[in-house]
């Protein structure tokens, strides 16, 4: 019987939705994939972010080879600029679109010079120590999301990162299938898969289908638009964009994070926005209210974001004024569906008229829903399998998925944050488990 191992350390992401990271250990070797933040809920006063405990990588920071990132969304690199100096600048490997995101925020950390971050594409191969590593493309609601297959002597490691299978992507670029398949037939020993849309049958709507409810949203609105979402939901800002130049409006855009990826995507050639269209969001009293549309932050109830505080009306830029229309595009992530009602509450107790998820279909999910869980795991076909990225119902119920797929419940573990789980060619098993916990951060 073999002696070898790999063994897995989740620090963050499982059991709860945030602040994802996921420590792959082999021999001498420590990769880790990803590192997000989580937003508080209501009971943490005066914390604004939540990031994941790296105190299990404090005598071990000489073996990372290197940080892997999935994609740009929050609870992926949100971390980045604090766990950095922790673990000693270890290089980190992203995307084009993802390494310009990660580079805005070591920019406002003052970290840029410290830091090393290189540009992958889907495809790349990558020698970290004794693996070698590779990058699928997935859809998820950003471009340039990727999945990642680490080839550890062992055997093959597969996280498929945050997916969806949309064959009408808004960036035009669907899943990588056929990788996929060649990695499936090749062999897989574990898979790590995406588990938050595992309570929903089906298959998630792709991405397209926003442009319909955007459309009838601004034929009908008589005043300005407001939309809020994540600041790193760049499709999202694409299909606004592309609304409002239909609609002859100008667009501007509010929040600092929002104005700082938009600017960043629009340079390396991930957004489209003719030049006619952004205003500054200084200027937008000197249109007409039927001609301006406003993007901005705040569709989680944020205290401190734009949306927030254009309801509690102190922005120090807009005001809400009769016939404004605004729409949250986005869902509450777990623990901030308070926030965001009052936010919601508050707009409409000014005259706004507000749309959002319950009462209209203005946001799509950027994971996948059942059948597409199950795709996946048929086109891989692991050995193993451990559901990642959600709370630990949808981490059981994902288990369960796998299980109707033929996967033996002894090679199935539901893991949780601080586990350290350990493969072998035979087995797997929650071995022990690390001191794992919240770190917050004030302002």
């Amino acid at each position: 019987m073999t002696t070898e191992k790999v063994r897995l350390v989740p620090l963050g992401g499982l059991g709860e939705v945030g602040k994802n990271m996921m420590v792959v250990e082999y021999g001498n070797d420590i990769i880790i994939i990803d590192a997000g933040v989580m937003f508080p809920d209501d009971e943490m006063f005066g914390v604004d972010l939540v990031i994941p405990d790296t105190s299990y990588l404090n005598d071990k920071k000489d073996r990372i080879r290197g940080i892997l990132i999935t994609h740009g969304h929050e609870d992926h690199v949100g971390a980045i600029p604090y766990v950095l100096p922790m673990l000693g600048f270890p290089p980190i490997f992203a995307t084009r679109l993802t390494h310009g995101l990660i580079n805005v925020k070591l920019k406002e950390h003052k970290l840029l010079e410290k830091a090393t971050v290189n540009v992958i594409t889907p495809g790349d191969q990558l020698a970290l120590g004794e693996c070698l590593v590779e990058f699928f493309r997935v859809n998820h609601s950003i471009p340039d999301a990727v999945g990642i297959v680490i080839h550890t002597p062992l055997g093959t490691i597969v996280h498929t990162g945050d997916y969806k299978f949309d064959h009408t992507p808004v960036d035009g670029k669907p899943a990588d299938l056929g990788t996929l398949g060649r990695i499936g037939n090749e062999g897989v020993l574990l898979m790590m898969g995406d588990s938050t849309r595992v309570e929903s049958p089906g298959y998630t709507p792709s991405e397209r289908v926003i442009n319909d409810s955007l459309d009838k949203i601004f034929a009908n609105a008589s005043g300005r638009i407001l939309i809020a979402t994540f600041a790193s939901l760049l499709s999202r800002v694409q299909q606004v964009v592309d609304t409002a130049v239909r609609y002859e409006r100008q667009v501007a855009l509010v929040g600092r994070s929002m104005v700082n990826n938009v600017q960043m995507a629009v340079e390396l050639g991930y957004l489209n926005i003719p030049k006619s269209t952004l205003i500054r969001a200084e200027d937008i009293n000197k249109f007409p209210p039927e001609r301006v549309v406003i993007i901005c932050t705040g569709s989680q109830g944020e205290p401190t974001s734009a949306l927030t505080r254009i309801a509690n009306q102190d922005h120090r830029l807009v005001r809400i004024q009769p016939n404004d229309t605004v729409i949250l595009s986005a869902t509450p992530v777990p623990g901030n569906e308070k926030m965001v009602n009052r936010t919601i509450n508050n707009l409409f107790r000014q005259g706004a008229d507000v749309f959002y998820q319950a009462i209209s279909n203005v946001h799509v999910s950027g994971h996948g829903a059942q059948e597409e869980l199950k795709l996946m795991l048929a086109l891989i076909r692991p050995q193993f399998f451990m559901p990642v990225h959600g709370e630990y119902r949808q981490l059981v119920l994902h288990a369960k998925l796998a299980h109707s797929m033929d996967i033996a419940a002894d090679r199935i573990v539901v893991a949780e944050d601080g586990d350290i789980i350990e493969v072998t060619s035979d087995a797997i098993r929650v071995k022990d488990h690390a001191a794992c916990g919240n770190v917050f951060v004030d302002g």
